[in-house]
């Protein structure tokens, strides 16, 4: 029965899963990215975002509950100047779990866990997502310019289609 069990224990006793979890997040914050299992993912998830929560106000209070979970003072470092620079306008959600499919050697369901702000494949520098709406607003195209795409577009193809005849 799993009455009160709230958080995975990951079938290690609590020191080492605590270290285990605290290495994780130093590896998290260090690379920005790690490959590990779906389950110490979703561990480290509910590990590491109360600690940037934390990072988003600069004090030394904040800094020393960070510290005494991370154990790392390079890792609260770059947690508080860069990270939390970073996500400071976000309400939560700092980390991002993808899955990548099963290990080759123990069949293991794999997962990539990532910050959400330093992946420049799904959030690109400088472009905002622009605000939807449900109304039908297109720029509504003139005749006379419709016809002059038109007519390029047959001039480009008859020009094919003579180039392929001389070739041929």
């Amino acid at each position: 029965m799993r009455h009160g069990k709230k958080f995975n224990h990951l079938s290690r006793k609590t020191a080492h899963r605590s270290a285990m979890l605290a290495n994780m997040a130093c590896s998290l914050i260090e690379h920005k990215r790690i490959n590990t299992t779906v389950a110490k993912a979703k561990a480290l998830r509910q590990f590491i975002e109360p600690l940037v929560t934390k990072s988003k106000e600069d004090t030394t209070h904040n800094r020393r509950i960070v510290f005494r979970n991370l154990r790392n003072k390079y890792a609260v470092t770059e947690l508080f100047r860069n990270v939390a620079v970073k996500v400071g306008d976000r309400p939560g959600g700092y980390v991002r779990i993808i899955k990548l499919g099963n290990r080759l050697g123990d069949n293991a369901d794999m997962a990539m866990v990532e910050f959400v702000d330093y992946n420049d494949i799904y959030n690109p520098k400088g472009k905002k997502k622009k605000k939807s709406t449900r109304r039908r607003g297109g720029k509504k195209s003139t005749a006379a310019e419709s016809n002059e795409t038109t007519s390029e577009v047959k001039e480009s193809a008859e020009k094919k289609a003579d180039e392929n005849k001389e070739n041929a």
